[in-house]
């Protein structure tokens, strides 16, 4: 009866189903495709998406971070303004009482006077040209100088316009009628260099030099007046090594190094990188993105700069 039932089924009718049912598994696996490509295609999505909300956590943990560090900084500025006032009033009296001191002791006999005392002496009187005149003429005692250099000039009532006219002479243009002994960068750099901790704010430090409108104002023309006169003389390839660094040593000292002049300051340092004082004027300058590093060896520090 099988067989029957069988023989009454067209053959075209088991294929039809045949070909049917070969049609339906070839949709079942293309849904099962497609549905595999559509998973991975909104894991992907959803791995992306994932890292971006973790890249803006980040960033907003970052930006977080700034904000706090830019008010924490506002903050010290605000108390260092305050800490400077305070500091200013307080040493005017010192001051005055120091000027009295040194006029009684020069009175009493100067020339018995030892080096220290006799640079607060002149630091106190303001006498720039006395000052300048004794430090040149003390090079001998270098290390005695850069000792007591800063003591004396933190008894200068203006301390900032006091080094800069000691100086005036020669930075930044050599004004001297006979120019004998002919080098005095030395000078102009230790006395630059003994400025800074007399500057220092009492909260941020040396990196916020305590110096007033007008004295960076004039401490600019300066700096332009040698940018100037570095360019009618040959530009950098002729510019002698001290008078290099009592340029860059000028900008750090009185806080007025420009974004605008980094290759510049970058090729002076690149020139004179063996000079012992480089490596940290270059950080001073802002110049640390562009320091491979710094080896010390020997005492001496061998700077590296990426073009």
């Amino acid at each position: 009866m099988g067989s029957e039932a069988a023989a009454v089924i067209p053959s075209s009718v088991v294929q039809q189903s045949f070909a049917e049912l070969e049609k339906q598994r070839e949709l079942i696996t293309s849904c099962t495709l497609l549905w595999k490509e559509l998973s991975d295609h909104f894991s992907i999505l959803q791995q992306g998406l994932e890292i971006k909300s973790e890249a803006l956590r980040s960033k907003r943990q970052s930006l977080d971070a700034s904000t706090g560090h830019a008010l924490d900084s506002l903050r010290r500025r605000e108390l260092s303004i305050d800490s400077a006032v305070e500091l200013a009033i307080a040493k005017l009296d010192e001051r005055r009482a120091a000027a009295v001191e040194a006029l009684s002791a020069t009175a009493a006999g100067g020339d018995d006077l030892d080096l220290a005392e006799k640079l607060r002496s002149l630091c106190t009187k303001m006498d720039f040209n006395g000052f300048f005149d004794l430090v040149v003429a003390k090079r001998k005692e270098v290390e005695l100088l850069r000792l007591e250099l800063p003591v004396a000039l933190a008894n200068c009532i203006d301390p900032a316009k006091f080094v800069m006219d000691a100086v005036s002479g020669v930075f930044p243009v050599d004004k001297r009628p006979v120019k004998s002994p002919n080098d005095l960068g030395w000078a102009c750099v230790l006395v630059l260099e003994s400025l800074v901790p007399v500057l220092a704010d009492p909260e941020l430090g040396t990196v916020r030099p305590l110096a007033t409108r007008n004295i960076r104002e004039r401490a600019r023309e300066m700096a332009k007046e040698w940018k100037m006169w570095l360019e009618q003389h040959g530009g950098i390839e002729s510019v002698k090594p001290p008078d290099a660094h009592t340029f860059l040593q000028h900008l750090v000292t009185f806080g007025i190094v420009g974004k605008a002049d980094k290759e510049l300051y970058q090729r002076l340092v690149v020139n004179f990188a063996w000079r012992r004082q480089m490596p940290k004027l270059a950080i001073s300058l802002g110049l640390e993105d562009k320091m491979e590093g710094i080896d010390f060896f020997s005492g001496s520090s061998f700077l590296v700069i990426r073009s």
